[in-house]
């Protein structure tokens, strides 16, 4: 199942995508899918006027109570920035406020001096979740994938030395375009970041340094993850600054193109 969350007269709503004709198309409006419990087939929904995905509205796709992300899964991104490959999951939070939809501006703060883009495949949480067994399949936990660029102030993130400010801004953590249930990062998922066409990032979940797997028990032992969360899973080698007038855009096979303008403050 693919679905979106878009604006339909004055009213936020999901929307089941479907291709039609060549085009992914929203044919069916949806209960919201983290009442789904993981079995999205069983969703209600109803009939709507076809809407084509290109002229819709859309929102952020997940409304999570909070984004759990992971810090140098890459080897060669934490080699770029001149961090040593951690000896397990590294996490950090970015908040809800920081969620931004698709097309939408990324706004560079005036305090900071070089904001960087950072593409990443993400994962929406299906059910509760909270100290799973070292045997315990993950998947049915999960909702489906999106793609994430986890934008940030890098000059802070090094002035800071944590991470909280430098990956907190609004506007930092664009999110969509749409949802997808069925894809497999342990066979591999490719994600690719352009900016203003050309590529900058290139990689695929096959050379994370922790598995799917490894990473949500990792932090189902910290934390309770709750329907609609959303997991950053790292980003590859390539990031770099971003400037007004710059369009990036994070495609993540099998979901599509995440693209978002940027704007100075």
């Amino acid at each position: 199942m693919k679905y979106c969350r878009f604006q339909l007269q004055g009213l936020e709503q999901y929307g089941l995508v479907e291709g039609v004709a060549g085009r992914d198309v929203i044919t069916r409006l949806l209960a919201p899918p983290e009442t789904a419990a993981g079995d999205m087939d069983d969703l209600p929904s109803k009939r709507t006027d076809p809407l084509a995905l290109e002229e819709a509205v859309l929102l952020a796709p997940v409304r999570p109570s909070k984004i759990v992300c992971v810090g140098r899964n890459y080897r060669e991104h934490a080699a770029e920035l001149g961090h040593d490959v951690p000896a397990e999951p590294l996490i950090f939070l970015k908040p809800p406020s920081s969620l931004l939809a698709p097309g939408a501006n990324i706004v560079r703060p005036k305090i900071s001096q070089r904001v960087d883009y950072e593409g990443e495949v993400g994962v929406i949480i299906a059910k509760r979740c909270r100290h799973l067994g070292p045997d315990d399949d993950v998947r049915p936990y999960i909702l489906g994938y999106t793609g994430v660029n986890d934008v940030t102030a890098r000059d802070l993130q090094e002035k800071d030395g944590q991470w909280t400010r430098a990956k907190g801004f609004d506007t930092f953590c664009a999110v969509g375009p749409v949802v997808v249930s069925r894809l497999d990062p342990w066979a591999g998922v490719e994600v690719e970041t352009r900016v203003n066409g050309q590529v900058r990032q290139q990689g695929t979940t096959r050379d994370f340094i922790f598995r799917l797997d490894i990473i949500i028990r990792h932090i189902a032992q910290v934390m309770t993850l709750l329907p609609g969360d959303l997991i950053a899973t790292g980003t590859p080698k390539g990031v770099g600054p971003l400037v007004a007038g710059d369009r990036v855009e994070v495609e993540v096979q099998g979901v599509g193109k995440l693209g978002n303008p940027v704007i100075d403050e």
